[in-house]
């Protein structure tokens, strides 16, 4: 049986993962962040971790908006207010949990476009 640990200090060797793009390999965006700087890239995966979120939130609201009862989701006076809250810790939890893949793609827009700006 072969073993991915490094027999010399106990450790998974040292390798550059390439990205994924639609579960393949995707060269031009490793080639891409290569020519942006790490804080760039940085803020721009946090703009697509919002930018889905904002998405997911719009989605939970429509989800939970004919809603009518009792309980957290009941039709009276204040639980609009609560209902949007709620909706919006969903979407931020969802998003930062790996979403339903727009961030993934919003980032790779990003970097493609920064990378060719520069």
């Amino acid at each position: 049986m072969t073993s991915l640990i490094n027999s010399s200090g106990g450790t998974m060797p040292k390798q550059a993962l390439m990205p994924l793009y639609n579960s393949r390999p995707d060269p031009v965006l490793q080639d891409a962040l290569t020519k942006v700087p790490a804080q760039a890239q940085a803020k721009a995966k946090a703009t697509a971790t919002d930018f889905e979120s904002m998405f997911l939130n719009s989605m939970f609201s429509q989800m939970t908006s004919g809603l009518k009862g009792d309980g957290p989701y009941g039709d009276t006076v204040g639980t609009g207010a609560w209902r949007s809250m709620l909706t919006d810790q969903y979407a931020k939890n969802f998003a930062k949990a790996g979403g339903v893949g727009i961030a993934h793609d919003v980032f790779r827009s990003l970097i493609m476009q920064q990378a060719n700006q520069s």
